[in-house]
């Protein structure tokens, strides 16, 4: 692994951390699932690494060596940090939170590193007055008394009640090359600062521990309950350094022999370039290492999100899908053929003696029925009963997309992610407002399609008696309720009523076309209704589809995002 020399493999390692880091950018966790809240807090920090340290060392590993120091709330991170370079170059104080902005410190040969963009791309530089540190979005650069080849930078507080000040810090820690962790003698077995320490323990960042305000009578006591901590914590290897409780000088620095074991150790790392490449290739190393634990983390959330959209997707077509189940059961099992529909279809052919008569024989009965319309006028019983179907398939049509409505929004209430969606569209719960003007439309449409397969059916027949017995409109009516023809669910007299209704329109169509014409028809006639049903339920159906497609596009691929951790493992 190389870094600004160009080479081949060096090329190909920036190349694969580019193409991994904007595949990260381009995940959408959009709904709210289990844990999803980490899944982007940590997608989020690992961009922020992958822009503020990863990318920018692996791009120039000549580039001098950045020292955060941080730590949790009055643990004295500025001071330490005025007194190494031994000038007030970072505010401290007794109100906290005081540290606000991040205060970089460098050596003025190494301005170039720093003034641009190539470390914390995301904050606004600042060469002011200290007094115009700014806030936690920026970065204030000061040359200062440090060696060249190195960089302190005085990180916020990681426990500040300002929640900017911690999520920089964070992001700070993220970005070093080494952290300068920095805790007093009654602090340091808070639960906080462990908690970060075994985020850098993970990451791969080297680590050296400051322990602040150590009481003389205690040190030895402290330190060695501190190493022992550290040991078992993985950090045995890290440095210590005690700073004794003691008052500072006039200057508001710690005393020189406090800090010289400190500033030592930093000069040597910044004098010794295989030292310093050492520390920071180990922290490179460690922070790549880390990438496949992290993207298969992210990965796993995509995944959850896919299979959360599926699943709402599913609950959805599922709805739909069992709402056009109803509308099909609902055409066999007789409902269409009670009520008013009934009533009309009594005022078409006549009561008691027509039903009386169906064995005499079918010319007989299309006779009785022909005399019988010629003698009460054809249209009107025609219409009327027209009317009754027509209101009784759409009032069918309504029931069922309103119980689907109902349905998907109750399932999608119950199911992960779904709730918010329901909460922010409430009107998915029920039909839209043009639902029942579409369905009418549907069923007036439906009626067009059937008297056009009459029309077509009839073809030469249109002059014939029998035709003309009925009419297209009469015929029409007839081969409808053929479509509605099953007789399941209808007891007692109801399937000696509507059950006969339907095997007489049946008959007197057959005398008409023939027996294998009416079943065709009517199976046609039956497909186009459902057809057209399953049109209409789905687009109430893609409102639900709508919601989810308002909450972005899926963004990169749980196979993507492995794809591109495997092109930087095999570039490393």
């Amino acid at each position: 692994m190389c870094g600004v020399s160009g080479d081949v493999e060096g090329e190909r390692l920036l190349a694969a951390l580019q193409t991994l880091r904007r595949g990260v950018d381009a995940v959408a966790l959009p709904l709210h699932l289990t844990d999803v809240e980490r899944a982007r807090r940590d997608r989020g920090e690992l961009l922020a690494q992958l822009d503020d340290y990863i990318l920018p060392r692996a791009a120039s590993l000549d580039a001098p060596l950045l020292a955060v120091v941080g730590g949790s709330t009055g643990a004295g991170k500025s001071t330490l940090v005025n007194s190494l370079v031994g000038e007030v170059v970072s505010k401290s104080g007794v109100l906290r939170p005081t540290t606000r902005a991040s205060t970089l410190i460098h050596n003025p040969a190494d301005e170039r590193w720093f003034t641009g963009t190539r470390v914390l791309p995301g904050l606004a530089r600042l060469t002011g007055d200290i007094e115009e540190a700014g806030d936690p979005g920026t970065l204030r650069l000061v040359p200062g008394n440090v060696p060249q080849g190195l960089a302190l930078l005085d990180a916020p507080d990681i426990d500040s009640v300002v929640s900017a000040n911690r999520d920089l810090a964070r992001q700070l820690l993220s970005a070093a090359d080494l952290w300068l962790f920095v805790t007093t003698a009654m602090r340091y077995a808070d639960a906080v600062p462990w908690d970060l320490l075994h985020q850098a323990i993970h990451r791969g960042t080297s680590v050296a521990v400051v322990l602040d305000r150590v009481p003389l009578d205690a040190m030895e006591e402290v330190r060695a309950d501190f190493a022992t901590m550290l040991m078992e914590q993985g950090l045995g290897q890290s440095p210590v350094f005690a700073i004794a409780e003691t008052g500072l000088g006039a200057d508001g620095l710690l005393p020189k022999v406090e800090v010289a074991r400190i500033n030592g150790w930093l000069a040597s790392l910044a004098a010794d370039q295989h030292a310093r490449s050492i520390v920071i290739r180990r922290t490179l190393q460690g922070a790549l290492d880390s990438l496949d634990s992290r993207a298969a983390a992210l990965e796993l959330a995509v995944i959850q999100q896919a299979d959360g959209r599926e699943e709402l997707q599913r609950a959805a077509a599922d709805g739909y899908a069992a709402a056009l189940a109803g509308v099909s059961e609902g055409m066999r099992d007789g409902t269409m053929l009670r009520g008013e529909v009934l009533a009309r279809w009594q005022e078409f052919v006549g009561t008691g003696e027509v039903f009386r008569q169906l064995e005499a024989g079918v010319s007989r009965m299309r006779d009785r029925v022909a005399a019988a319309l010629r003698g009460r006028g054809r249209q009107q019983p025609v219409g009327d009963l027209g009317a009754a179907l027509q209101t009784g398939v759409a009032a069918l049509l309504q029931a069922h997309g309103e119980t689907a409505a109902i349905d998907v929004a109750r399932s999608w209430r119950h199911t992960a992610g779904g709730a918010e969606l329901i909460q922010q569209h409430p009107e998915l719960a029920s039909v839209s407002k043009d639902f029942e003007q579409e369905a009418e439309k549907l069923v007036r449409s439906w009626q067009d399609d059937v008297l056009a397969m009459v029309r077509d059916e009839a073809g030469g027949k249109r002059t014939t008696a029998r035709f003309l017995a009925f009419g297209v409109n009469g015929i029409a009516v007839l081969l409808m309720l053929v479509v509605f023809s099953a007789t399941a669910g209808l007891t007692g007299a109801e399937v000696g009523i509507a059950g006969g209704s339907a095997v007489l329109a049946q008959r007197l169509l057959e005398a008409v076309f023939g027996d294998q014409a009416v079943r065709t028809l009517a199976a046609k006639a039956r497909t186009r209704l459902l057809t057209r049903t399953e049109e209409l339920y789905d687009a109430q159906r893609a409102r639900f589809d709508a919601a989810l497609a308002q909450l972005g596009g899926g963004g990169t691929s749980a196979e993507e995002l492995r794809a591109a951790v495997e092109q930087v493992r095999a570039a490393r």
